[in-house]
């Protein structure tokens, strides 16, 4: 994997400063990804550009002194004149000064804290692309392998572009095994093009023509040449005028051209796809700026005028690097790094070569060019999986897959419980009154009256006989009534039968096997749905209340026929003296203005942490209850029968449930709320009814949450948020405070939303995917690292 810096000077120069420097970095060579942007500013710099003009000029002199140079047009002596002797003293003192001077301006501004951002963001191990895009002449002489970020990092090289470029399309190319070279051997006058020549034929699977000396019409015939060619190559006499805007070869002894005239020749071999350029010869940077013009994907020219040997050297170390596998840019690095052997001789060697670049194109390897860039196979797609979005997207396709077979449905709803026993405590709702039947008041009745009921008929019809005189809203009785009345007890068979604010229940049951338990026999048939609700409550695979059961078809063979539960029974009828109606079709159930709507209230398959949740049991929500010890002010039945505690206050307008707590009768169920213990069934439905009315009066949220997709977009995001963690933070040490306070900062707004809005986001999905990516990023990263090494 490489990295990639574009730098982009845009309208300033040294005399004024350059005011808009733009550093783009990206950090995978797949431009469909935006880079980071960092911007800064450079000052002023003319005694810099003074700097370079003196060390130009020793350079000249010292080779014209020397006379090592592979032609030189415009500074050839006389025969008669010799040359002034200058000191390789001077110009290493002047190299030095330039160096420094560079860096100091470099290091100078708001550029200097573009380079230190750039240091946190890239990765000394991989290789990196630094691209200046400027259209400064005197920007693109400098030598700008000086920098000392390419000190730091080996893996990277420096190249030259235009500010303005058109991205590149190559074309399909036939198949063929062997690269196409087409090698311009020009004017040689003064140096030995046939050394270049024994370079390029110890090539491995090359196909090269040689063009010595070629005439105008010769050379642009073969670059019209319908195969095309992948390398264009070009020794001899070359130059560039002062501003290094246009460059000129000479072909032979009488053509000197400019790339302009061979424009259309060399477009057409751009387009029948020519990918790399070398100029082995002198003063290359004009011939670099004119072949931009023509959206040359890269190249390779001498900065300055080169001697013979250097030009050479150069070209045996790049062509043994990069036929032998190594990419591009590194292998122009290292063939010029090579070069700083011969500066005993040939001082400034290794600052000679540059590369011209089309940012948009990625420079191909020796065996892409032998093959073609083919079509993507396995183990190239299985190489890609390393990149970051291949890794996260994977890892969420994958969280989200275990998810949708249940697997994180456990700890999902462990998540959920943790929560709703996380929020701050709640008041009991004043608005009911629970009348509890204890152990000790079965003990206290006469077990022949029970009948093994845990509430006689005549303590049942005494109890009456107290709470009716006090007005009550509604009462409902969560006690099954099996035992017939007969003549005994008349006041108690006329609530039975006439009191609408008495509601009763009974089970539904499962099926055939388990018909449930039928309602009191009292209870004329015609008012059954009206007067009585069923008990039937669903718990998950744990055993625990989550959910709520408002309501549901019944078997055939079912001793319940009632489709409303004891619960909702008990809140329509409390709410219905306020005129509050209660209406369901399809989709929806509307209570007054409380809405609950299916996929979003109204459980389904796949509602919030459940997976294929049994919703055949019909309208079911989740239980939002009451964080409290206490659902509601509490009296035994000694208490009630005994009239002490039962008062005006206490009773009138309210809602009052009648059950059993004695644990011989098994009407216990486990809540999130009970941390394991069992709690009576009668408390269950306090909290149910509490939960509706409470919706309703107080807007108190029931439980919601978010339809798939968007919670697909939310575990993607911290998908996302895990990646970008592990990409900018990369050693683990910096990353995990980060890692960790994003998991807070998660857990918050989870912990939040359920509390004050009742939201359930998917916590454990998103918490893992955050967790599991930005590891993996950690430890692929690690590995890339340990390989390079």
């Amino acid at each position: 994997m490489s990295q990639r810096v574009d730098l982009k000077f845009g309208n300033g120069s040294f005399d004024q400063g350059f005011p808009g420097v733009i550093a783009q970095v990206w950090e995978q060579e797949d431009q469909s990804r935006a880079p980071i942007q960092l911007t800064g500013s450079l000052p002023p710099a003319p005694e810099l550009l003074k700097l370079y003009d003196q060390w130009r000029s020793l350079y000249l002199a010292v080779y014209q002194y020397r006379r090592f140079r592979r032609g030189i047009p415009g500074i050839e002596l006389d025969a008669s004149e010799e040359p002034l002797a200058v000191s390789d003293a001077d110009l290493a003192d002047l190299c030095q000064q330039l160096k420094r001077g560079l860096n100091q301006w470099l290091d100078s501004g708001s550029f200097g804290r573009i380079e230190r951002q750039l240091r946190a963001r890239l990765t000394p191990a991989e290789a990196v692309r630094v691209i200046l895009e400027t259209e400064d002449p005197q920007l693109r002489r400098l030598p700008w392998q000086l920098w000392n970020l390419f000190v730091d990092y080996p893996e990277a090289e420096v190249a030259l572009s235009a500010l303005q470029f058109n991205r590149i399309a190559l074309p399909p190319r036939p198949p063929r095994k062997r690269v196409r070279i087409l090698a311009i051997l020009g004017h040689s006058q003064g140096i030995e093009v046939d050394q270049d020549r024994q370079i390029l034929e110890r090539l491995p699977n090359a196909d090269t023509i040689f063009l010595v000396e070629p005439d105008r019409a010769e050379l642009n015939r073969w670059l019209w040449h319908g195969q095309g060619w992948d390398i264009l190559f070009f020794a001899g006499h070359s130059s560039s005028n002062s501003r290094a805007e246009t460059g000129y070869i000479e072909i032979n002894t009488r053509d000197r051209l400019s790339i302009d005239q061979l424009r259309n020749a060399l477009k057409t071999a751009i387009s029948n796809g020519l990918q790399l350029a070398i100029f082995n010869s002198c003063d290359g940077l004009g011939l670099g700026r004119s072949l931009a013009d023509l959206q040359i994907p890269q190249l390779i020219v001498m900065r300055e005028p080169v001697p013979d040997r250097v030009a050479q050297e150069f070209l045996t170390y790049w062509v043994t690097a990069f036929s032998q596998g190594k990419p591009f840019y590194q292998s122009v690095r290292e063939a010029r790094e090579r070069l700083q052997g011969l500066e005993g001789e040939f001082p400034c060697a290794c600052w000679l070569p540059v590369i011209c670049q089309n940012p948009t194109a990625i420079p191909p390897t020796w065996q892409q060019l032998q093959h073609g860039r083919e079509p993507i196979r396995l183990r190239d797609l299985l190489g890609r999986l390393q990149y970051p979005p291949v890794l996260g997207g994977l890892i969420t396709v994958a969280v989200l897959g275990i998810r949708l077979l249940g697997g994180l449905e456990t700890f999902e709803l462990r998540a959920f419980d943790h929560l709703m026993r996380s929020r701050p405590s709640e008041a009991m709702d004043s608005r009911l009154l629970l009348i509890t039947v204890t152990g000790n008041d079965v003990q206290a009745q006469d077990p022949q009256k029970r009948q093994g009921a845990s509430l006689s008929n005549e303590a049942f019809d005494q109890l009456l006989k107290q709470l009716i005189p006090l007005k009550p809203r509604v009462i409902g009785v969560d006690i099954y009534r099996e035992i017939p009345l007969g003549d005994r007890y008349p006041a108690l068979l006329q609530q039975f039968q006439q009191n609408n604010r008495l509601i009763n229940l009974c089970k539904v049951g499962d099926d055939a096997n388990n018909p449930g338990i039928p309602p009191a026999l009292e209870i004329p048939q015609p008012q059954i749905q009206s007067r009585v609700g069923f008990s039937d409550v669903v718990t998950d695979s744990d055993n625990v209340v989550r959910r709520h059961l408002l309501g549901m078809s019944f078997p055939e063979n079912s001793a319940c026929k009632v489709t409303t539960s004891l619960n909702l029974m008990l809140t329509m009828r409390y709410l219905s003296d306020e005129g509050i109606a209660f209406s369901t079709t399809s989709s929806q159930l509307q209570l007054g203005d409380l809405t609950l709507k299916e996929g979003r209230e109204i459980l389904t398959q796949n509602s919030g942490g459940y997976s294929r949740l049994d919703n055949y049991w019909g309208y079911q929500i989740m239980l939002n209850y009451r964080n409290t010890h206490s659902i509601a002010p509490e009296v035994t039945l000694t208490e009630a029968l005994e009239g002490k505690r039962l008062t005006p206050e206490l009773v009138r307008d309210k809602i009052v449930l009648i059950g059993t707590t004695d644990p011989s009768f098994r009407d216990l169920h486990q809540m999130a709320l009970s941390r394991g213990n069992e709690v009576p069934g009668v408390l269950v439905q306090a909290h149910m009814v509490s939960q509706l009315v409470s919706a309703v009066k107080d807007g108190r949220p029931l439980i919601w949450w978010w339809p798939s997709w968007l919670e697909i977009l939310w575990i993607g995001v911290w998908a996302g948020i895990g990646g970008a963690i592990a990409w900018k933070f990369r050693p683990f040490w910096k990353g995990s405070l980060i890692l960790g306070t994003s998991f807070m900062t998660l857990y918050t707004i989870c912990y939040l939303t359920l509390w004050k809005l009742g939201g359930w986001l998917p916590l454990v999905p998103a918490g893992l995917i955050l967790l599991a990516v930005s590891m993996t990023i950690w430890f692929q990263q690690g590995n890339q690292v340990i390989k390079k090494h």
